[in-house]
């Protein structure tokens, strides 16, 4: 189904950064497993990235793209503290402008069954709407949920005390539909006043015949003698059907005997739809019980010291259980305090987050080694019976491939080592990469004859012709190399180009800071010069060549 076009306007939407799609590097040291497994379920593979959130979302395209079931983020609420120096016309386009890159790579990431689901305030709550419908389609645009963030109201507030946030919901596909709740979920419309022996029920209309049936119309006599007639369509069920419901207490006659209703008892359903309105506190928590929450996990640490403004790990869990089955992929790319990795974690599904921040090392990664150890029995740990295990693997971003030398040149950044230049290049060709332990030329590939070498040797006439003959007439190959001599296009399998001189257009580089900040905001973008600013390194034998394949 096409998208509905829709336009919002704003000062400097039409400028949009080309991002460089950087490589993920895995430290070790800071990634984290239990000792040991505790059950079969146990998630191992979880990602923590460090790094600027739209760079991270970029660096997990070539990889994640169709693949995420469902995207939380709660993203800064721009109330005007990140903006101090600007009036709120500006404030206000910027924030749409960086919220806008960010939700377009999360739009590609979703699977064709995923959902997005946004924590926003009255702020930006209804032109963060009209951007999603913008990127997401209108159709697609699932529901505005009221959640009730606080348990108790400002009683100082001058017009109305602010006891509420939104919950944004946008799906992939229109036709998407929400899991159904537990039955044994508490809910206001479920009761049992006179001790029913089947539990709690609420009281509606029968249901009618979904198409009419002759033999399901006819009248109800009622002890009063009221004559009751039959819906449009007839009822639901038989006279036999109705008097035994009738014996049963599940049909009765209402009090003025007009009419009949009908006894839907909660343990009888399968779940129930998600309701617009989690006011309940019990059920989806509070900002305060976040606080707690993080509190109890950090005794030492005075509150001021904790993440500013957490989300309770109900509310992730509520999202969770209505987005997701056991298994999926759940992305947090404002990762916050790491409350959306812990619930997921502890729910048993496969999650990444991202953040910037000094939390990242101060909350996020003990928090999450503190579950993985089953230290941490608050938030959902005994609502789930959590008892620890799996783990996560921390990644950060790579610096930037290009940086300009002293002379303006761009060059290689001299901290990649030609295992990370190999996957660097990969990416920005769209290989994928994998490097073979058979031929040294074969470091990515795109279909399953056609390969990527990635080298920063100059290569004569003599090397192109030997890589020419081994990789033979049924495969190609895209050479990457600092320079070659000789022509290249007389080898029909091979497509050689000169590194960086390749990808200088590809790309904004030497940028790696994107965040909702406006001293980092990118600079309108500069006309490269490919003639005098494409070295390698800074010295002269990069431009050593007499072939020049672009």
């Amino acid at each position: 189904m096409s998208k509905q076009k829709l336009e919002l306007t704003w000062i400097g939407k039409d400028i949009r950064p080309k991002l460089e799609p950087r490589i993920l590097l895995e430290d070790p040291s800071k990634s984290y497993h239990a000792k040991h497994r505790v059950s079969e379920n146990d998630i191992f593979d979880n990602r923590l990235i460090f790094g600027d959130n739209l760079l991270a979302l970029k660096a997990l395209e070539a990889e994640f793209t169709g693949k995420v079931k469902c995207v939380f983020i709660d993203p800064p609420y721009n109330t005007g503290s990140a903006f101090t120096h600007y009036d709120d016309g500006v404030e206000h386009s910027i924030w749409l402008s960086l919220m806008r890159d960010r939700l377009e790579i999360i739009y590609r990431l979703l699977s064709d069954d995923g959902s997005l689901w946004i924590t926003i305030d009255d702020n930006e709550a209804h032109y963060l709407k009209v951007l999603c419908d913008e990127i997401f389609g209108r159709t697609n645009f699932v529901a505005s949920v009221i959640w009730r963030s606080t348990d108790n109201s400002n009683n100082d507030a001058k017009q109305f005390s602010i006891d509420h946030n939104y919950v944004i919901v946008y799906s992939k596909n229109p036709e998407w539909i929400t899991n159904k709740l537990n039955s044994d979920a508490k809910r206001g419309h479920f009761k049992n006043p006179d001790n029913d022996p089947r539990g709690p029920w609420f009281d509606g209309n029968p249901l009618n015949s979904p198409k009419p049936r002759p033999n399901l119309t006819f009248d109800l006599i009622a002890p009063n003698g009221n004559v009751i007639k039959p819906p449009k369509n007839g009822w639901r069920w038989s006279r036999e059907t109705i008097n035994e419901k009738m014996k049963t207490g599940e049909i009765r006659f209402n009090e003025n005997f007009t009419n009949i209703r009908r006894r839907t008892y909660l343990g009888d359903m399968k779940g129930l739809p998600p309701s617009t309105l989690w006011a309940e506190l019990e059920e989806t928590g509070h900002n305060r019980q976040a606080k707690y929450e993080l509190k109890n996990l950090f005794p030492d640490r005075e509150v001021t010291e904790l993440f500013g403004t957490p989300k309770p790990e109900k509310l992730i869990q509520r999202i969770l259980e209505i987005a997701t089955t056991n298994d999926d992929l759940i992305l947090d790319s404002f990762a916050g305090s790491g409350t959306t990795g812990a619930v997921a974690h502890k729910m048993g599904l496969r999650w990444i987050m991202v953040e910037l921040g000094e939390h990242c090392y101060t909350d996020i990664i003990p928090r999450l080694q503190k579950v993985v150890d089953g230290e941490d029995q608050g938030g959902i740990s005994q609502i789930v019976g959590w008892e620890g295990g799996g783990g996560f693997r921390y990644y950060r971003l790579a610096p930037s491939l290009l940086l300009q030398d002293a002379y303006g040149q761009w060059v290689i950044n001299k901290d990649y080592n030609a295992e990370m230049l190999a996957a660097a290049i990969c990416k920005l060709e769209g290989f994928s990469y994998a490097p073979s332990a058979d031929h040294y030329w074969q470091h990515g590939f795109s279909t399953e004859n056609d390969f990527i070498y990635v080298t920063t040797q100059s290569l004569t006439a003599e090397q192109l012709q030997a890589l020419s003959d081994e990789v033979g007439q049924l495969r190609t190959l895209l050479v990457c190399c600092a320079a070659f001599r000789g022509d290249a296009s007389r080898f029909t399998n091979l497509t050689v180009k000169k590194i960086p001189k390749m990808v200088l257009q590809k790309c904004e580089w030497g940028h790696d800071d994107y965040s909702l900040n406006v001293e980092n905001l990118p600079q309108a973008p500069k006309p490269v010069s490919t003639v005098a600013q494409t070295g390698l390194f800074s010295d002269d034998d990069a431009n050593n060549n007499s072939g020049d394949i672009a």
